[in-house]
């Protein structure tokens, strides 16, 4: 079957992007250097028309905003959650599922952060984020405090892999996989699942997580919550693979994944198992990231017949992800 896919910044006001002027671009055959046009998949924008109207160069990227903190909670010795100042329309771009941003402390002239968004109010004009202090980049933020002003670039929206699949789901029951900080970007999923009027059932494993984690953002949303332990040594636990073999059976049709890469390897391997590949699939997007435009090759993984794929720029299913993935 012929992998579909798409590139995230298509038809925005981001593309075309540097790939296009490197010869690079994710989905045009002709700005690659090749004398014909082979779309994979036509999706309304012909990236080549809008670079030679552009003049044959890149639109202007992401901005970088100096934003004031006006909250900091703390769930455990490494995690933090950080609420931030921002402009209306600024909220407003980072409201879907995948939406992340860029952030560092206003002294530092780089060591850009890329970290999800929970949640968003463009009313109220601010975005709130969370953060586990895992190494140098993160450790700056943890000495953040009140009202002091952090840089933060973006909007960026691939945070997510299988997106198209999320956006259709309309009335259906829906099954969410969540650990630790994987929790996270699952809030503005549940958010886009339940105004479509999707039943959410949640099998979320805190992992020595303060028990009040996202609870609040959560009870907003009301979805039918189970607790346990998902992963142990390496392998899903019984209590996971029972669960999801209940809720297939039930009538769910989706199932996205907030955690690890492992846990959805697992997952995809388990489905396989009981033979329900027709169960539609999403995931957080948990690439290393340091650009977000697809130029540094932090993201860059090769595969099998030499393929490059750049992930903050490629969207696709998670089954196509980790098909055929070189991991050495």
């Amino acid at each position: 079957m012929r992998e579909r896919f798409t590139c995230i910044d298509l038809g925005t006001s981001y593309c075309p992007c540097h790939l296009a002027e490197s010869g690079d671009c994710i989905l045009c055959s002709q700005l690659r250097g090749k004398c014909f046009c082979d779309c994979k998949d036509w999706n309304g924008v012909c990236v080549y028309s809008e670079f030679c109207n552009n003049k044959n160069k890149a639109k202007e990227g992401r901005k970088t905003y100096d934003c004031k903190v006006i909250e900091i909670k703390k769930y455990a010795e490494d995690i933090l959650s950080i609420k931030i100042q921002v402009t209306r329309q600024f909220a407003f771009d980072l409201s879907n599922p995948g939406s992340y941003v860029f952030v560092r402390k206003a002294q530092e002239g780089y060591f850009d952060t890329p970290i999800s968004i929970v949640e968003t109010n463009p009313e109220e004009e601010w975005i709130e984020f969370i953060v586990k202090i895992a190494g140098v980049k993160t450790k700056q933020l943890e000495e953040l405090n009140l009202n002091d002003i952090v840089k933060v670039r973006g909007p960026y929206f691939n945070g997510i892999f299988g997106r198209k699949e999320i956006y259709k789901l309309k009335g259906e029951q829906v099954l969410i996989i969540g650990r630790n900080v994987g929790l996270a970007p699952v809030v503005p999923v549940i958010k886009r699942l339940t105004r479509e009027n999707n039943k959410i059932y949640l099998l979320k494993d805190l992992a020595g997580i303060n028990k009040d984690f996202l609870k609040e953002e959560l009870d907003n949303y009301n979805p039918i919550i189970e607790e346990n332990e998902i992963i142990s040594n390496g392998k899903l636990t019984d209590w996971i693979k029972e669960r999801i073999n209940y809720y297939v059976n039930k009538g769910v049709s989706h199932i996205h994944i907030g955690g690890a890469d492992i846990i959805t390897y697992l997952v995809i391997e388990y489905l396989n198992d009981i033979n329900r590949n027709d169960i539609s699939l999403s995931c957080c997007n948990n690439f290393k990231m340091a650009c977000g435009e697809g130029v540094c090759g932090a993201c860059t993984i090769r595969y099998d017949g030499d393929k490059v794929r750049r992930y903050c720029k490629y969207q696709t299913d998670p089954r196509t992800v980790f098909k055929g993935r070189w991991l050495i």
